[in-house]
């Protein structure tokens, strides 16, 4: 075996010749081993990806090895198992609602997520918004779970995809977050590394989003479905609408609660609509039935009950009140509300997601920081979406803080980030488009 020069895979990248899966296993080693390559010639080699790229094989051997550097995970269950992931968005509490409908209706999910960073929050944040629950879950406690309930929810693992941790950070203060191969290996790494069968991933695009425009947004899916495919995983990826955010909440708690009302029967919502949708797409990719049985079997799963119910069996599991399912108040609102109000008639053109994202950040919602505490019960409830008719005075959101000073800050934002048009504007589809691994 030839010697490996972490020097000549930065002049390599640098002029576009492709590495061998070798070059590459051995470079993803190094970022782990002791002594490890050090930061200064990752973040070369990093930097060159990101000016030069990476072709489909590399980008596949990259995120096989990067999956390949801690634990690979084996489900003991009866039946399919499948994941879902969302490359970041604002108000984006679909697992809350997805998992328990797939889980009642005989899909697996074991699910481990992750904290909100920036404008973008974390599933893990919503979750522990709920007295007493735990995501931090011993991995027997977890399996038991996911075979009662169906599915459980934990923060993931440190022996998950150990290199991506490492290259991540370094990406983090380099400039080198955006760069297409370097995103699909950090997420396509974890999410083989998590076993599921059934991979279903849905990939923001707009404003909110890390993809700005649906040429990039197609691009990372082509990419991920080729990481999987490779790996011989059955994956679907759906391209959907961050330009404004999902749902009428965004925060923690009030995320939840909107979840749970989603769950007692508002399916006609947008987001009720959209998480069926997506829902129905796993059962199809997991066998369960044809797409027009899938969109029913998810339907009957929230109309009978039965999503909910195993939305209340996992939360109990995980040390939380499950009450909460049955009165959604008692998932508190911070102290201080304010409501922002329609400064003339008009039509409401847009409501920019990313801003929208960085004032729920202001009002206590998220981080800036990983060290950065978090206030549950901030957030900002919408009182219309884009393409409503609103006159004067009317409410366009309120929001919640700990703090009157937070009210300030988030107001002048948000009073930015809606627009008013003298026109009604063109309904935007929610779902730009659908690739898979199966076409």
């Amino acid at each position: 075996m030839a010697t490996f020069h972490i020097g000549e895979c930065i002049r390599k990248t640098k002029q576009q010749i492709p590495l061998s899966s070798e070059e590459i296993r051995q470079l993803v080693q190094g970022v782990t081993a002791e002594p490890p390559i050090p930061d200064y010639q990752l973040a070369a080699w990093l930097m060159a990806v990101c000016f030069s790229g990476l072709n489909d094989d590399e980008t596949a051997a990259l995120t096989m090895a990067m999956r390949d550097s801690g634990q690979v995970m084996h489900w003991e269950l009866d039946g399919p198992v499948a994941d879902k992931h969302s490359t970041g968005g604002v108000g984006d509490k679909t697992t809350l609602i997805l998992a328990p409908i797939v889980a009642a209706c005989g899909v697996y999910m074991p699910k481990m997520s992750g904290r909100g960073l920036g404008h973008t929050g974390g599933t893990i944040d919503k979750l522990e918004s709920i007295p007493g629950l735990s995501t931090a879950l011993d991995p027997a406690d977890f399996l038991a779970l996911v075979k009662k309930a169906g599915f459980a929810v934990a923060m993931q693992t440190g022996n998950l995809a150990p290199a991506d941790k490492k290259l991540y950070a370094l990406r983090d203060v380099t400039e080198t977050v955006d760069s297409i191969p370097l995103i699909c290996a950090s997420i396509m790494s974890k999410k083989l590394a998590t076993g599921a069968d059934h991979i279903l991933l849905d990939v923001k695009v707009g404003s909110g989003a890390f993809m700005k425009n649906d040429t990039d947004a197609a691009e990372l899916a082509r990419r991920m479905l080729s990481a999987a495919k490779a790996d011989g995983r059955d994956c679907t990826a759906i391209l959907t609408d961050m330009d404004r955010p999902l749902g009428m909440c965004i925060g923690n708690a009030i995320e939840v609660r909107e979840a749970i009302e989603v769950l007692a029967g508002d399916t006609g919502s947008e987001l009720g609509t959209f998480c069926i949708t997506l829902a129905a797409e796993l059962l199809r990719m997991a066998g369960r039935g044809t797409a027009a049985q899938c969109l029913k079997m998810a339907e009957q799963a929230v109309t009978s009950g039965a999503a909910m119910e195993r939305l209340a069996m996992m939360i109990a599991g995980q040390g939380g009140d499950a009450r909460v399912t049955e009165n959604p108040a008692l998932l508190k609102f911070s102290a201080c509300e304010r409501t922002l109000k329609a400064p003339r008639d008009g039509w409401i053109s847009a409501m920019l997601s990313e801003e929208i994202g960085r004032a729920s950040v202001l009002l206590g919602a998220g981080r800036m920081t990983k060290n950065d505490a978090i206030d549950p019960g901030a957030g900002i409830r919408l009182c219309c979406k884009n393409g409503d008719a609103v006159k004067r005075g009317d409410a366009l959101l309120t929001m919640y803080a700990e703090k009157e000073s937070q009210l300030d800050e988030a107001e002048a934002m948000l009073r930015q980030a809606i627009l008013l048009a003298d026109e009604k504007p063109e309904p935007a589809p929610l779902i730009h488009s659908t690739y898979s691994t199966a076409q």
